[in-house]
């Protein structure tokens, strides 16, 4: 807890810290667990419903509420995830939604590019404020066969359109592959070089869906870490909010390269985002356990208190780390299950 002065008296301002001093300022909130591109390390079959198939995800009203309560609770960044986020029919009065609390001041979407020519503009007047893209390689034969989609120039146009409509950098995901893209860094580097695009490299990881893809190409990032040093990229400092990647610069470059390395040695200790469902579970890790439900106090009757005292609670049931180096992915079965 902290505390402010306000015309003379001091309000207490409620944080959430677990039980190993770790402060979160970061929620990935799913708002739907549906995708229409099928990449091999996440949905390579297409979407199937997970669980109950009559389930409804949150709506604008129900997300409203729960960003209130983290809002209240020092949250400071929502980043809507999914499967594909703009799916949802009513994207823009999500975004709404979760802007109407002036705290938060950092609201981003991670999405697969299939709409993002035609609707950037209209998310940002409605209050994104950041853009992740995923692009697993620049080669559009190659991207087609890891997502099961031909849209690479479309993609591509997306994040074209996405500068023209203001946004002065785009970050973009790239999951790492053995023998894939890991392979293709000089190209990778060639094309951040005179835009304002942060490529980060996703480690791959293993799911309860995706074990055997991820004994045949996980790689580790320190090999691009170390090439990137030798070539004189420098590593940045981090932000409270941002996220766990490591960031490194190069006078050279207007671009930048993140590394996000989930098996690295105390990659757990600067956590600092929780995760909310599309169907409003509250996740303390990625791979961790099913959820806390928070849905029967996403109703406007229900008690915003009692809300944000199942969040902080639950928070002190956060584990120091994942388990994913005992091969125990918790119960993620794929990456759009609870948001990646």
């Amino acid at each position: 807890m902290s505390a402010s002065p306000v015309f003379g008296k001091v309000l207490t301002v409620p944080q959430l810290i677990d039980a190993f001093a770790r402060k979160f300022y970061y929620l990935r909130l799913s708002v739907t667990d549906v995708c229409n591109f099928r990449c091999t390390y996440c949905l390579p079959d297409g979407y199937r419903p997970n669980g109950n198939t009559n389930k409804s995800f949150l709506s604008p009203d129900e997300i409203r509420r729960v960003t209130r309560a983290f809002a209240e609770l020092g949250t400071e960044k929502v980043r809507l995830t999914g499967g594909e986020p703009s799916l949802r029919r009513d994207f823009c009065d999500i975004i709404a939604a979760v802007r109407s609390h002036s705290s938060i001041t950092t609201l981003a979407v991670t999405t697969n590019g299939y709409r993002l020519a035609r609707d950037i503009a209209s998310w940002r007047d409605a209050g994104l404020t950041a853009l992740n893209v995923s692009v697993d390689s620049l080669d559009a034969r190659q991207f087609k066969a890891i997502t099961g989609q031909d849209k690479f120039l479309q993609v591509m146009a997306g994040i074209d359109a996405a500068f023209d409509a203001g946004f002065s950098k785009v970050k973009v995901n790239t999951v790492l592959m053995r023998d894939v893209n890991d392979i293709h860094l000089d190209a990778f580097l060639d094309w951040i070089k005179p835009r304002p695009i942060q490529l980060r490299f996703i480690e791959l990881m293993e799911t309860g869906d995706g074990a055997e893809l991820f004994r045949q190409r996980h790689v580790s990032g320190d090999a691009i870490r170390r090439r990137l040093l030798a070539l004189g990229w420098e590593l940045q400092p981090r932000g409270r909010t941002d996220g766990p990647a490591l960031v490194f610069r190069h006078a050279d470059y207007q671009g930048e390269i993140g590394l996000i390395m989930p098996y690295a040695k105390d990659f757990c200790a600067s956590c600092n985002r929780l995760r909310v469902s599309a169907t409003g579970n509250l996740h303390l890790c990625l791979f961790g356990e099913e959820g806390i439900p928070l849905r029967d106090l996403l109703d406007g009757d229900a008690s915003l208190a009692a809300l944000k005292l199942r969040i902080a609670g639950g928070l002190q049931m956060k584990k120091q780390t994942h388990f994913l180096h005992q091969g125990n992915s918790g119960s993620t079965r794929n990456l759009s299950f609870i948001g990646g």
